[in-house]
C-alpha cells in the first residue's frame, strides 16, 4: 500500500501518524522488514493511543501497514538470538499495546492487505473491525518456528472462532485466505486492492459521524462479555444508559429525529 502521500503529524521511526478529518491514520512504516514489530513501533502505537484518549478530534482510528504487507508480526531475522528476559520484555510491552487497543473507547479498524503473520495476525485482532484486501492471507505462523502464540491470539480466537477452527489456525500455522476469513466471521468487509485506500477512508469516515461517546461505551459492553454474566451485562447496561440519556448526543440525536434532519453528534 502506498502511503507516499501521508503527511506524518508525529510518530516513531517505525510508524507513521496522521490525524484528518476525524482519523487517526496509524501505519506501520518499516516495509522492508515487512512491518515487523520493532520497539520504535510499539512505543509509537502506545503513545498514540494514549492520544487518542483525550483528543477529542480523533473519533476513529485506522492501523495499516505501509509496503507490500500489514505485518510480518515478530522479526524472524532476530529469532534464536533473545535471551529469554529479553523476550518476556519485549511480550511485556506488546500486551501493554493490546491492553490499550481493548480498552480504548474509540473505535480501532485494521485494514490488512498482503498478508498479517504470528503477532502481526493477533493485532489485527485486538481491534474492533477489521476489512482486508482480496489478496489478504492471516497466518498464525508461531508453530513453523516451535514457538506459541503471543499477543493474545490464544484469547481472541477461541471468542472468535469455534475451539476446533481456532486450534487448527494455531496447530498447522497454514494461511487463510480473506473470503474464508470473512466466512469464519473474521473480517467485515473485502476490498479490491486497487480500491483498499480509497474504501478504507470511506468506512473510517462513516464512524466520525457517529456518537463516539456512546460506540466507546458499546465497545467496552461488548468487550465486558467475554467474563461477564448476564446479569453483570444486564446491569452495566442498566447504569451507562441512566447515564446516557444525560448527555448532548443523546439530546442531539432526540431532536434531530424530531426535526427530520441528520444528528451533528459532538461526542459528549
Amino acid at each position: 500500500m502506498n502511503v507516499e502521500s501521508s503527511k506524518t503529524v508525529e510518530g516513531t521511526k517505525d510508524l507513521l501518524v496522521q490525524i484528518d478529518n476525524g482519523v487517526m491514520l496509524l501505519t506501520l512504516d518499516r516495509p522492508n522488514a515487512l512491518n515487523a514489530f520493532s520497539p520504535d513501533m510499539m512505543m509509537g502505537l502506545q503513545q498514540s493511543i494514549k492520544e487518542a484518549e483525550t483528543n477529542d478530534d480523533v473519533k476513529v482510528l485506522v492501523l495499516r501497514g505501509n509496503g507490500r504487507a500489514f505485518s510480518a508480526g515478530g522479526d524472524v531475522k532476530t529469532m534464536g538470538e533473545a535471551a529469554p528476559v529479553d523476550v518476556y520484555n519485549h511480550i511485556g510491552h506488546l500486551n501493554q499495546l493490546i491492553e490499550q487497543m481493548r480498552t480504548l473507547e474509540k473505535p480501532i479498524i485494521a485494514a490488512v492487505h498482503g498478508f498479517a503473520a504470528g503477532a502481526g495476525f493477533n493485532l489485527a485482532l485486538a481491534c474492533d473491525l477489521i476489512v482486508a484486501a482480496e489478496d489478504t492471507s492471516f497466518i498464525l505462523s508461531f508453530a513453523q518456528v516451535g514457538l506459541v502464540s503471543d499477543g493474545g491470539g490464544h484469547y481472541f480466537l477461541p471468542r472468535s472462532l469455534t475451539p476446533y477452527q481456532a486450534k487448527e489456525l494455531l496447530f498447522r500455522a497454514e494461511p487463510l485466505d480473506a473470503k474464508t476469513a470473512q466466512q469464519w466471521g473474521l473480517v467485515n468487509h473485502i476490498y479490491p486492492l486497487a480500491e483498499m485506500e480509497e474504501k478504507v477512508k470511506e468506512y473510517a469516515a462513516s464512524f466520525t459521524v457517529r456518537p463516539t461517546k456512546a460506540i466507546g461505551l458499546m465497545k467496552r459492553l461488548t468487550n465486558l462479555a467475554d467474563t461477564a454474566t448476564l446479569n453483570d451485562i444486564l446491569e452495566a447496561e442498566r447504569t451507562t444508559q441512566a447515564m446516557m440519556v444525560t448527555t448532548e448526543d443523546h439530546l442531539e440525536g432526540v431532536a434531530a429525529f424530531k426535526e427530520k434532519r441528520r444528528p451533528q453528534f459532538k461526542g459528549k
